[in-house]
């Protein structure tokens, strides 16, 4: 497989920048030192590590990516943008043949199914980046496919704490609202606790501090009727690193999709695990 070569968009977004500052210190990637942003953004560059990004605009993309091709060759573009922009990326991208990782949720999706399949290019697109969260969340898929009505009876508590600046609930755990609900709880999204205040998160919860600014913890807690049994499951995430490392493996992945020829195909996180 020939060397991967990265176009980070987004910055100077927070997951973006993590991304970006984690293909800009990876030898066997090369980062191309330019990066889609948005009309808000008013700075012309960030500094990742020790290289100096330049900030395109949107309207002045369609020019840029002309001149960016030219001399970086194929490559493929990552997009941690907003939820907004997500099928105008999308549109933007196959129109002008550029393999993707796109990270953002919202949008149109059934649109951005359509969008990809009429392109010549494959793409890597999932809400979430993190390899090991996706895997959980396929395990709870299979329980709850197979196993239905397991905890019947069973009260559930959700319970999430994320950044103060997130302002809407994880869609991790809406999707493990439907598993439960499939296992024979009876819950809804509005009963999911969302814990946003730096200072439940420290004291009650024992969220590090530095990691107060970004994290994502996760309980679910089945209680038995007579409670004398209780399972409890949990995801603790300090940081964004992990959403890194899977988008650089989703990266590869899709590196190697390209190299065998696929086009106008939507490849998932679950694709990515299973390699296949």
């Amino acid at each position: 497989m020939s060397r991967l070569k990265l176009m980070v968009n987004g910055l100077p977004g927070k997951v973006a920048t993590v991304i970006a500052r984690n293909a800009a210190a990876d030898t066997a990637v090369d980062f191309i030192p330019q990066s889609f942003t948005g009309p808000e953004i008013t700075d012309d560059s960030v500094m990742i590590g020790d290289t100096a990004v330049r900030l395109i605009k949107p309207a002045e993309r369609d020019r840029e990516i002309q001149a960016i091709a030219s001399s970086e060759g194929r490559f493929i573009s990552i997009d941690f943008t907003l939820p907004d922009a997500v099928n105008e990326n999308a549109e933007f991208y196959c129109r002008h043949c550029l393999p993707f990782v796109m990270g953002t949720t919202g949008g149109d999706r059934e649109q951005l199914q359509k969008t990809i399949a009429a392109s010549t290019i494959p793409a890597v697109i999932a809400p979430n980046m993190a390899k090991q969260i996706v895997g959980f969340q396929a395990m709870m898929a299979y329980a709850a496919e197979n196993f239905p009505g397991l905890f019947d009876g069973y009260r559930l508590e959700i319970k999430e704490s994320h950044q103060q600046s997130k302002v809407d609930t994880s869609g991790t755990a809406k999707a493990m609202v439907r598993y439960f609900n499939q296992l024979g709880t009876n819950f809804s999204e509005a009963d999911i606790t969302k814990i946003r205040d730096p200072e439940i998160q420290q004291k009650e919860w024992g969220i590090p501090e530095p990691y107060l600014g970004g994290h994502g913890w996760h309980t679910y807690t089945l209680t038995s009727k007579d409670q004398t049994v209780q399972f409890s499951f949990s995801h603790f995430v300090n940081g964004r690193e992990i959403y890194a490392w899977g988008t650089l493996d989703a990266a590869r992945f899709l590196q190697a999709k390209i190299e065998s020829g696929i086009k106008g195909r939507i490849f998932s996180m679950i694709d990515v695990l299973k390699g296949a």
